[in-house]
């Protein structure tokens, strides 16, 4: 048998690489995707700084509690409530009857010297059980759902 050579019939070449338009495109896309989800990383990183703040404030509502179940009333201005060591707290003190908690700085500039506010919102003498709201001056998007009270 004889073999039948066909003109213009050959083996394809094995691609050796990547076209200049599609290196082009999977840059686009990583571009795009990186434009989305940095953001999304930053206010999730400023979430998580502020829900720290949130926790150096619930320090004070066990001193808060001890305090109405022994005495049977809240505290009066002042009283000194337990302050978590933390970069992110420059400051936490009971006034006005409710917990303030201010943030230090560089978090973020929103949130920069704002506070965390923690208000008795009813509170049972007998057993010390203090119920409580929570909000402030830190924007709402920055602080959990738990505490957009006010």
């Amino acid at each position: 048998m004889h073999k039948v050579m066909r003109a213009g019939i050959n083996k394809p070449k094995a691609q050796q690489g990547f076209t200049l338009i599609e290196l082009m495109i999977v840059v686009a896309i990583i571009g795009i995707l990186a434009a989305i989800a940095l953001p999304a990383y930053q206010n999730y990183t400023v979430r998580a700084q502020v829900s720290e703040i949130i926790l150096a404030a619930s320090a004070g509502r066990t001193d808060i509690a001890e305090y109405v179940s022994s005495n049977g009333d809240l505290p009066a201005d002042g009283y000194g409530i337990e302050e978590q060591e933390s970069d992110l707290v420059a400051d936490s003190a009971w006034t006005n009857q409710e917990i303030q908690v201010t943030a230090g700085t560089g978090i973020h500039p929103d949130v920069d010297g704002e506070t965390i506010i923690l208000r008795p919102a009813g509170y049972s003498p007998g057993d010390g059980t203090v119920n409580w709201e929570c909000g402030g001056s830190i924007p709402e998007r920055f602080r959990p759902g738990t505490c957009r009270d006010f």
